[in-house]
């Protein structure tokens, strides 16, 4: 094992590292190709059950040429030898000195194929995770919720012939736009509006439109939030109603200080009433449902939660995996159902504290082993539905938040990770394929780094170093 010299922190060989899964690297391979890219799967054309008239039609079409198509993801070697931990020693350890990293690092490497830790940093040291924690709100969704599992928004008849309640299941994608210009698949205002106005009395007019936020509870800003993370460009105030993940308009970045309000009154605008009066309420015991819209399946909204690191729509998820596990639908009952369901799934929890499901709390910690292992869990297909986070792990130099970040043409789709990033917090945790074709999962979480720039580039330093092993 080697040592820092400046830190005096040990960086732990695969010698001394803990055990971790082991899966055969072909199944390894199928789960990162099946959830990083679409695959097509078509019965029948061409086979013996093809009526005769398509079967000639498909034999004798002319196929355009097709252009030459560069990979977006890097490929998986099954002969590919695992990096020599000692090298990677040596190599990643003055770049986890980089001072722009400052003090608080923690970091670990896994060898996915065979669960050894090749690398590690006081791994197991509770950290500031930021956006990482989004992970385990990921892994919490996907194998807590079904897989099927939507989020509904429902308009139901009010106590008066004018009023309508619009009711809050907990979709903060719901749409003004039809699509929506942020969240593909998301339910729409205009669908809800249709369906109402289909449900109600001919000629009758919408004159108040009450807003129904009680299936969350408790405040709407967490513990450890700071005063102008809501509203701001990155969180709202979290509750069960909301329109374009709390945005003040569609495509914006500024978020709603008042995102039920916002709500009704796009449901208002949509029903042709824009001077109706909008409050919050409660909906009648017993009120007749006029329209209901579902947003996408939970494995959706988790891609779009990671890829554009999310705060609203993460708390949003966490709360639904509360109210699955019989815990109220706050901040405090989210963190707990999320910390239980990740080690319900097989990870461990030790160190882990949480008072968010987004991570934007500085009371969040989490290790980076955790995340590691939720990584390396995700891509050995050992933690079953939670695979389809990879997904929504953005490609560096490609998209989500880490397009403008890595060198595309250096090492194209070689990183998939969940950036995380708060003042004097970054972090970054994910799987990278080395040159060899080797899967390392990793992550590297720094809470007292110095400088946002300085920070990102010593990072992206550690995921290129990985992805350029030969070593």
């Amino acid at each position: 094992m080697g040592t820092i010299a400046s830190t005096g922190s040990t960086i732990v060989t695969a010698k001394t590292g803990r055990f971790r899964r082991r899966i055969a690297l072909g199944s390894i391979a199928l789960v990162v190709l099946l959830v990083g890219g679409g695959i097509a799967l078509f019965g029948g054309l061409g086979g013996d059950d093809t009526p005769e008239a398509v079967r000639v039609a498909v034999e004798d079409a002319e196929l355009p040429e097709l252009p030459d198509v560069t990979p977006v993801l890097a490929s998986l070697d099954s002969a590919a030898p695992a990096p020599d931990p000692d090298v990677l020693a040596a190599r990643l350890g003055p770049l986890l000195q980089a001072p722009g990293l400052g003090a608080g690092v923690s970091a670990e490497v896994i060898d996915v194929e065979s669960g050894d830790v090749l690398l590690g940093l006081d791994a197991d040291a509770p950290s500031t995770p930021a956006s990482t924690a989004k992970l385990l709100t990921a892994v919490a969704a996907l194998t807590t919720l079904d897989p099927a599992q939507t989020l509904p928004t429902t308009v139901v008849a009010g106590a008066t012939a004018g009023e309508v309640v619009l009711v809050g299941g907990g979709d903060p994608t719901l749409s003004r736009t039809s699509p929506s210009q942020t969240y593909p698949g998301a339910a729409t205002v205009a669908d809800l509006a249709s369906q109402v106005v289909a449900a109600l009395p001919a000629g009758t007019k919408v004159t108040r439109v009450v807003v129904d936020n009680s299936l969350f509870t408790g405040p709407l800003t967490a513990t450890g939030w700071g005063p102008a993370d809501a509203p701001s460009t990155y969180a709202a105030p979290i509750t069960a109603t909301a329109v374009d993940g709390a945005r003040v308009s569609p495509g914006s970045q500024a978020r709603s200080g008042q995102p039920g309000i916002d709500a009704g009154a796009a449901l208002a605008d949509a029903l042709g009433a824009p001077g109706a009066t909008v409050v919050l309420g409660d909906a009648p015991q017993g009120a007749k449902t006029l329209a209901t819209v579902q947003s996408a399946p939970v494995p959706r909204l988790v891609e779009q939660m990671l890829s554009m690191s999310d705060n609203v729509l993460a708390e949003a998820l966490a709360r639904q995996v509360a109210l699955a596990r019989d815990l109220p639908a706050s901040f405090e009952g989210a963190a707990r159902a999320v910390v239980a369901a990740v080690g319900d799934a097989g990870v461990g929890t030790t160190g882990v504290s949480l008072a968010d499901g987004s991570g934007l709390s500085r009371l969040d910690q989490v290790p980076a082993g955790v995340l590691t292992e939720i990584v390396a869990g995700a891509a050995d297909g050992s933690l079953g539905e939670a695979s389809a986070l990879l997904s929504g792990l953005p490609v560096a130099g490609y998209d989500g938040t880490l397009f403008d970040r890595g060198d595309a043409n250096t090492a194209p789709g070689a990183v998939r990770a969940k950036t995380g990033t708060l003042q004097g917090v970054h972090a970054l945790a994910g799987t990278v394929v080395t040159r060899d074709g080797r899967l390392l999962a990793f992550a590297v979480i720094a809470d007292q780094s110095t400088g946002e720039a300085a920070a990102e580039a010593a990072l992206d330093d550690v995921a290129a170093t990985l992805a350029a092993c030969g070593c």
